[in-house]
């Protein structure tokens, strides 16, 4: 006859049903004597309110607003991080890149041709003035480097 063979299933879940974290008390099956249960449910009471007060203290500060303008000065932000301008937010030191700060004037020459006739007038000028300034600018970084 054939030999059936079973199979252990383990629960290795991390939160329970109430999305509270499985603690190493919680999966070993230990009972608590009879007036401990009251003590557990205060602590674990008072350290949820002591989590939820400082989760309040402490939020995230709102990000900006995203939008094509904000992602062109995003951009432009990159292109005076590569011209060394803008120092690494790690290291703390300025480094030049003038090859990625060409790339990244160039992408945004193709966004300005691609977005022809879709921008508002407040957005074209944006992104019209930040391209002339960038490359005047980096004509300026080469000429720079050329006499280094």
């Amino acid at each position: 006859m054939e030999e059936k063979k079973g199979f252990t299933v383990k629960d290795k879940r991390i939160f329970d049903e109430q999305g509270n974290p499985i603690t190493a008390e919680k999966t070993e099956n230990k009972t608590a004597p009879p007036g401990e249960h009251k003590r557990i449910i205060e602590n674990k009471e008072s350290q949820d309110s002591q989590t939820a007060e400082k989760a309040e203290g402490k939020k995230p500060p709102a990000a900006p607003e995203v939008n094509f303008s904000s992602f062109i000065l995003s951009l432009s932000t990159s292109v005076l991080y590569h011209f060394g301008e803008v120092p690494d937010p790690i290291t703390n030191k300025k480094q030049r890149n003038l090859g990625l700060a060409k790339q990244t004037i160039d992408i945004l020459g193709i966004l300005k041709d691609k977005t022809a006739g879709n921008l508002t007038r407040e957005e074209e000028a944006l992104l019209t003035n930040l391209l002339y300034d960038l490359r005047m600018r980096y004509v300026k970084e080469v000429e720079k480097g050329a006499t280094e």
